[in-house]
């Protein structure tokens, strides 16, 4: 109330307190706003300070090195091939031929030298044979007839009644007798040897590899193969290697070879080492000899593994080595911490790692592992890692 003229006066006078209440607003506005700038000149500050570059550039990467030193592995060089016989012999028919009336042996078969794989009908020859004792027969007959003439003629030149060139006459006789008893002989040895050859026989003793005949067939030499052998069942590999590992490999040397689907390797030796190499693909071949095993089949694939003497060198993890169209090659770190290229020629792969031959000499930062994320020329910064 409000006294007014000496009295007082219901009236309210609320200007007062509106007037307090804009007041408190404007001061709470003009603090909320002052905050809000204070963010925004914060944000703004922290923004330009976190998109500014590095000064240093760009963060280096830190990799694992190693460093292998050398020790005693063993040189070793695979290579792939073919199995075959070392001596093949295809066997076919010496004589004129026939009918084939019957077959002895089979593939996989073990032959003596000299034994009968298959036989031609002999009908025609046998004939011919006892027509040629017939005619030996005869000539003999003609041969003892003139013998005993010119006997006779002997006999009586003393007494006069035969002249001198009757004798002459007479012997020329006996001896063209002789000579047809020569030739009837003669051509009955040959039509033996003809009628022999009917036999089909190994020429040596070994494994029958392949049959390709049967009765009933007509055979003549002018026929394929109807058998092959292999000489004393000796199979080999001919292993084709590259030019540079050609000339590691010496004739004696022993030899692993495992053939595909095997459940073992068996051991051979080089018995020959290939004399030239094809231009195309710069290989040659190193053949190694194997003893007979039902468990190595010719044109079967296999790997042949070369041993030499023992080379000191270094030896990495499976993790360090990597590979592309140009070959094997690790990464190295040079002086500088920067990153090189290093072609290498893997040996023994074993449980300690990979020996390598070529390429390295056992002193050099190796990357330990992630060298395929590296790129030549890269600068890095390398972890030794120490040995367990």
């Amino acid at each position: 109330m409000n006294y007014e003229h000496g009295g007082w006066s219901d009236d309210v006078d609320e200007t007062a307190p509106d007037s307090a209440t804009t007041t408190r607003r404007r001061r709470l506005i003009l603090i909320a706003g002052g905050i809000i700038a204070l963010i925004v000149v914060l944000g703004l500050a922290f923004g330009r300070g976190h998109n500014k570059p590095a000064a240093n550039g760009p963060s280096v990467p830190t990799v694992t090195v190693i460093v292998p030193g050398r020790i005693s592995v063993a040189a070793t060089t695979t290579a792939t091939g073919n199995l075959q016989a070392k001596r093949a012999m295809p066997v076919g028919v010496a004589g004129e031929g026939g009918m084939v009336s019957r077959v002895l042996v089979d593939a996989g078969t073990w032959v003596k030298a000299g034994q009968t794989l298959a036989t031609v009908d002999p009908a025609v020859q046998a004939a011919q044979t006892s027509q040629m004792q017939a005619q030996i027969t005869s000539a003999e007959a003609d041969a003892k007839l003139a013998q005993n003439q010119l006997d006779r003629a002997l006999a009586l030149v003393s007494r006069g009644f035969i002249s001198k060139a009757d004798i002459d006459q007479r012997t020329a006789t006996r001896d063209a007798a002789d000579a047809r008893v020569k030739l009837a002989q003669a051509q009955y040895r040959e039509m033996v040897a003809r009628l022999g050859r009917l036999d089909i026989r190994s020429p040596s003793a070994g494994l029958v590899l392949q049959r390709n005949v049967e009765p009933g067939q007509i055979v003549s030499s002018g026929s394929s193969a109807l058998f092959m052998v292999a000489m004393d069942g000796v199979l080999e590999l001919q292993a084709k290697l590259a030019e540079q590992d050609l000339a590691d490999v010496k004739v004696g040397m022993p030899v692993t070879v495992t053939p595909v689907g095997a459940p073992r390797s068996f051991t051979g030796t080089v018995w020959q080492v290939s004399p030239i190499i094809d231009p195309t693909t710069r290989q040659g071949v190193a053949r190694v000899q194997l003893a007979y095993s039902p468990e190595l089949r010719p044109g079967g694939f296999a790997t042949a593994t070369f041993s030499s003497q023992h080379v000191q060198a270094p030896v990495l993890p499976e993790s360090a080595v990597l590979s592309d169209a140009q070959g094997n090659y690790v990464y190295v770190i040079d002086q500088r911490n920067m990153v090189a290229r290093r072609n290498v020629k893997i040996g023994d792969v074993s449980d300690t790692g990979i020996a390598i031959l070529t390429g390295l000499n056992g002193d050099e930062r190796v990357v330990y592992s992630a060298g395929a994320f590296l790129n030549p020329g890269e600068k890095v910064i390398p972890d030794l890692k120490r040995a367990n």
